[in-house]
C-alpha cells in the first residue's frame, strides 16, 4: 500500500468514527433530523454503528479493499440523498456529524462528499 493509499484511508477512516460518534452522542435528536432528511427511521439506530465500523475497519487497513468500498457506497448514498432534497427545494439540517453540523443542507455537503469520495478512491488504489 502506498504512502498517499495509506493517508487517505486512515483521514477517511478517522471522518467516518467523528461522524458515527457525534450521531450516537446527539442522542434523540439525531434520529428526527436524519427522518427529516430522508433517511429510513429502520436504518437511523445502526447508521451511527455502521459508520464506526467502517471507520475503524479503514483506520486499522482490516477488510481492505472493503472497507473503502462500503465508505464509498455510504458516501455515495448519502450525497444522493442530499442531491435529491437540494433539487426538491428541501433544505433540512443535515446532522452528518450530529450536534456539530447543525446548519441545513447545501451544495457544500457535496463538495464535503465529493472529497470524501476522492479519499475512498485514493484509498483503493496504492
Amino acid at each position: 500500500m502506498s504512502t498517499v493509499s495509506l493517508i487517505a484511508s486512515i483521514v477517511l477512516g478517522v471522518t467516518f468514527v467523528v461522524a458515527g460518534g457525534a450521531k450516537i452522542a446527539a442522542g434523540p435528536a439525531w434520529p428526527v433530523h436524519v427522518r427529516d432528511l430522508g433517511v429510513p427511521m429502520i436504518i437511523a439506530p445502526v447508521l451511527p454503528w455502521v459508520e464506526l465500523l467502517i471507520g475503524a475497519a479503514l483506520i486499522a487497513q482490516l477488510f481492505e479493499p472493503w472497507a473503502a468500498w462500503a465508505a464509498i457506497a455510504l458516501t455515495i448514498a448519502f450525497s444522493a440523498l442530499i442531491a435529491l432534497r437540494l433539487a426538491q427545494g428541501n433544505r433540512p439540517v443535515c446532522a452528518c456529524f450530529g450536534a456539530w453540523s447543525a446548519k441545513p443542507i447545501g451544495p457544500r455537503h457535496l463538495v464535503r462528499n465529493a472529497a470524501m469520495l476522492v479519499l475512498g478512491v485514493l484509498s483503493l488504489f496504492g
